[in-house]
């Protein structure tokens, strides 16, 4: 049994952002250090970039979230902070959603560690402690925040994975239920639906763990307060959602996700489908293994009129289903979870395409 490492330090409440200068100011050794600012680019020019306590030294990246992370991505911002000498900071700072809380952690771990992103691509291969890191969720639901990952896809290889490390981990939150008031109503449904599925899925895998279980049931109980109300975005059921949130992270900490996230990883590569929205359209096809979580995440979606996608994998050529496959089955530790370990036997090609054909 190895050692479990949570978040050690987080805020959490209404304009607790306001913190952001004295928790630099007190990490600051020195008056001429600096620091790295990754922003969802949705900031670009709203108010919220006037009140970051941003310096004449710092830097400041607005993360595009067209695309979800790559390991490109990832080097390139590396290659930029090398080329301008930037490559030191004391801290870095990521605002938004899970897109850019990944782009953060990502980028504090291979400052301080050789090679490219994609060599760190599964579990504890981070050897050196990344930059000192804060993330300021903007959006609830992928657990960013307080999961020991950042998800990034390699193009070449096919693998969407992430860098599963305690060196991963946030040193500092800030959790504001304000920042969460401007997120779209059907963004606010998928992303919160995330931590719904992927604590679902812990609690039916094999690799259960009481801790696990526990932050599982307890994000599930308050996904469900919120969007069975009737105002799913009120300022209560934000916070609510935030909570869930953060506690789904640290559910996935102590164990696996199942079977929905291995064939959203396969829409994000294959068909470059968003990871949250990618998840509802999964859950499409998975009433055969989660019959109960199936019915009560089209309740949800019924109550809060959210309309999810279909049909998006039913009309393909084989070659793209062999690809959706690949990209799927690859999954060896969830898959494994949800199936055990003879999940190829069970999830052959024709199996796949099959369950892709009813999204």
């Amino acid at each position: 049994m190895s050692n479990s490492k949570n978040i050690l330090n987080y805020m959490f409440g209404l304009n607790t952002i306001e913190n952001l200068k004295d928790i630099l100011n007190a990490k600051r050794a020195v008056e001429n250090q600096y620091v790295i600012y990754f922003v969802d680019e949705y900031f670009r020019n709203k108010d919220l970039i006037n009140c970051l306590p941003i310096d004449n030294l710092d830097v400041l990246f607005f993360v595009q979230t067209i695309d979800e992370p790559k390991t490109t991505f990832i080097n390139n911002y590396r290659d930029t902070l090398h080329k301008s000498n930037k490559n030191n900071p004391f801290a870095i700072v990521a605002i938004g959603g899970g897109i850019t809380l990944d782009t953060g952690k990502a980028v504090a771990n291979i400052l301080t560690n050789p090679g490219n992103a994609e060599d760190y691509q599964g579990w504890d291969l981070i050897k050196n402690p990344g930059i000192y890191k804060i993330g300021i969720p903007t959006i609830s639901g992928t657990g960013a925040e307080a999961s020991r990952t950042c998800v990034m896809t390699n193009v070449e290889s096919g693998l969407k994975l992430g860098m599963n490390s305690d060196y991963t981990i946030y040193d500092q939150l800030i959790l504001d239920p304000n920042l969460t008031k401007t997120v779209p109503k059907e963004q606010y449904f998928y992303t919160g639906m995330d931590t719904y599925i992927h604590c679902i899925e812990s609690l039916n895998g094999s690799y259960r763990h009481p801790m696990g279980d526990a932050y599982s049931r307890e994000a599930i109980s308050l996904v469900k307060e919120v969007f069975l109300n009737e105002d799913m975005m009120s300022d209560e059921n934000r916070e609510k959602l935030m909570v869930a949130s953060y506690l789904g992270g640290q559910a996935i900490a102590n164990s696996y996700v199942g079977l929905v996230h291995p064939f959203s990883a396969g829409l994000s590569v294959v068909l470059d489908t968003h990871h949250c929205i990618g998840n509802c359209i999964t859950m499409n096809a998975m009433e055969e293994f989660y019959p109960n979580e199936y019915r009560e995440f089209m309740q949800m979606a019924r109550k809060q009129n959210i309309k999810i996608p279909k049909g998006i994998a039913s009309n393909l050529d084989d070659e793209t289903y062999l690809k959706l496959y690949n990209s799927t089955v690859i999954h060896e530790k969830p898959l494994s979870n949800a199936l055990g370990d003879n999940y190829k036997e069970i999830l052959t090609l024709e199996k796949v395409t099959e369950i892709f054909k009813r999204m």
